[in-house]
């Protein structure tokens, strides 16, 4: 099941989701090493969130980032760490690599894929939420994806790279306030039009059955979508939240009705 398009009207160009497309395919094509694996390899240590890291607050050493590229041991987070073991990248700020993670991508099919469901679900997002909050949410929710992943692999010495966390997060709010937005979507061969619910928790679903073995960061996926519907939900069920949050055109008086999933609130739109 992969949706193409949605067929959910926007007010205004997604300019925000644009630019995130054009900044990781630029960043993949542009600065990611493409034709040289060690390079590659020393890039992802360099600019990439590892678990090891973010929970320890230092770089991998030198030892700790050779076991992990052979294979040797990829969850040998060492506690005693001397100084005769030099950090891999020592003027890495691990913090921030959990914001630079999300501009990086392991192929060409991973960065299409992202960006493909970053277009069909983000345009409808930022329209509601506005540039400023929309890129805010998005990045928050990416951090909070990555954490999610930390917290199920603390003594991973593996990077984790790609957009797919915080997209998750776009897609679950996009869930909760667009569920039944009509979603055109390629079932097998067939490209059949569907509730967005429907590919959307399929998706979710999907997760829980990646293998521990694919290379896949899915408890990222999973926590970026389950923050990204809480905060929707939050939205959606009172409406002074969604007065400080939604952009302005969306604050009208609710109506009687249903809650109207084509533009997000309750009743009939008065445009």
């Amino acid at each position: 099941m992969f949706p193409l398009w949605d067929e959910n009207p926007t007010k205004r160009p997604a300019i925000v989701t644009i630019a995130l497309i054009v900044i990781c395919t630029a960043v993949f094509f542009l600065v990611q090493p493409q034709n040289n694996v060690q390079e590659d390899i020393d890039f992802s240590y360099e600019f990439a969130a590892v678990p090891c890291e973010v929970v320890k607050g230092r770089p991998l050493t030198v030892a700790e980032t050779d076991a992990a590229v052979s294979g040797v041991d990829q969850t040998g987070c060492d506690d005693d760490v001397v100084d005769a073991d030099p950090e891999y990248f020592p003027s890495k700020n691990v913090f921030l690599a959990l914001v630079t993670s999300m501009f990086l991508h392991g192929s060409i099919m991973h960065l299409g894929g992202n960006m493909l469901f970053l277009w069909v679900f983000g345009n409808n997002v930022e329209d509601h939420l506005g540039k400023v909050k929309y890129l805010l949410f998005y990045l928050v929710a990416g951090v909070v994806a990555t954490i999610a992943h930390i917290g199920a692999q603390i003594d991973s010495t593996v990077p984790v790279i790609g957009a797919s966390g915080a997209i998750a997060g776009v897609m679950g709010a996009y869930a909760v306030w667009f569920p039944t937005a009509k979603v055109r979507t390629v079932v097998v061969i067939m490209l059949v039009r569907l509730p967005a619910i429907v590919p959307l928790v399929f998706w979710l679903g999907s997760q829980f059955f990646i293998g521990p073995d694919a290379g896949v960061a899915w408890m990222a996926h999973v926590g970026g979508f389950v923050f990204g519907a809480f905060v929707g939900l939050i939205v959606r069920g009172a409406k002074g939240v969604r007065d400080r949050v939604w952009d302005d055109k969306y604050n009208v008086p609710e109506t009687p009705g249903g809650w109207d999933n084509r533009f997000g609130g309750v009743g009939e739109r008065p445009w």
